[in-house]
């Protein structure tokens, strides 16, 4: 029987949030060299096709204000969603609340980096999201967003 198949049968959220932080609402202007020349809505439109291939739904969303990403997460788990694919911005690398966050629901968090953290700036090298979440996702640019949503349709 198929993934998709269980979860229907199962009655599970076939439904992954896609939660993105502050300043992804200028992709495709900010930064290209390091961010890629995709804008949050080409990686929607990207998402949208791959989901619908896996028999899933995105819920994309995007904020500059981290209590938004928190209220999401939490909605995530009251409203029993399969997965969240979180690109946390710079969140990812300062905020505490958004760990506690995480770590204070049942849903599966994948974190997602258009680029490698790991081979920018030093302050980018602690991930506090990547301490609560299940995996990461970093360095392929857009395609992070469809391995994390590749994942998220397997667990």
């Amino acid at each position: 029987m198929s993934d998709t198949a269980q979860s229907e049968q199962s009655g599970a959220s076939t439904t992954v949030f896609v939660l993105n932080g502050p300043n992804l609402n200028l992709l495709g202007l900010r930064e290209p060299q390091i961010y890629g020349y995709e804008t949050l809505d080409d990686i929607a439109g990207m998402l949208e096709d791959r989901a619908r291939e896996l028999g899933l739904d995105v819920d994309l969303r995007q904020s500059n204000h981290e209590g938004h990403l928190i209220d999401w997460l939490h909605e995530a788990q009251a409203d029993g969603i399969k997965a969240v694919l979180l690109n946390a911005g710079a969140y990812t690398h300062t905020s505490v609340a958004i760990h506690d966050a995480i770590k204070s629901i049942k849903v599966p968090v994948i974190e997602v980096h258009l680029s490698n953290p790991h081979t920018r700036e030093a302050f980018r090298h602690k991930s506090f999201v990547g301490m609560a979440a299940k995996g990461s996702v970093a360095g392929f640019g857009a395609n992070s967003y469809i391995i994390a949503l590749e994942a998220a349709a397997r667990l």
